[in-house]
């Protein structure tokens, strides 16, 4: 079992590689050569760079992730990709994506494109809050130990 994290933009990073150490876990960070970093980690800690482009480390995700791993991610569309695959997939504010709840996720992200694309407006996301970061926890941990 290794985690992987969809690294553009994560705020559960060093929450992910903390547990990971506990669990003695490996942890694959995939992200765009924009967010190179010379921050040191831990050695169960690895970068993945790929180029520019919207969907350059979804598709690298896709292709190295496999059955029993644990992705991190707020990318419905990614994570609708490798549920198949049989990778365990967590968001960010702490709950699962699941075959079951896939499709009205994708829905709802169709549906908010097309009212931008037709002038109209939807809300951003709300602040990640110290109560986000222990629900991720708790659940990363559930994760894990199942």
């Amino acid at each position: 079992m290794r985690i992987f994290i969809d690294g553009d933009g994560s705020p559960v990073k060093d929450t992910t590689i903390d547990v990971a150490r506990t669990y003695s876990l490996d942890v694959v960070i995939v992200t765009s050569i924009d967010h190179y970093s010379l921050k040191e980690y831990p050695k169960n800690v690895s970068f993945v760079y790929v180029d520019k482009g919207a969907d350059a480390a979804d598709y690298k995700i896709v292709q190295l992730i496999g059955e029993s791993d644990i992705l991190v991610t707020q990318d419905y569309g990614l994570a609708s990709l490798v549920l198949p695959k049989g990778v365990r997939v967590l968001h960010q504010l702490g709950y699962e994506y699941t075959g079951e709840n896939m499709d009205g996720l994708l829905e709802q992200r169709y549906f908010s494109a097309k009212a931008r694309k037709s002038g109209g407006r939807t809300k951003g996301p709300k602040a990640f809050t110290q109560d986000d970061r222990e629900k991720f926890k708790a659940k990363l941990v559930t994760l894990i130990t199942e």
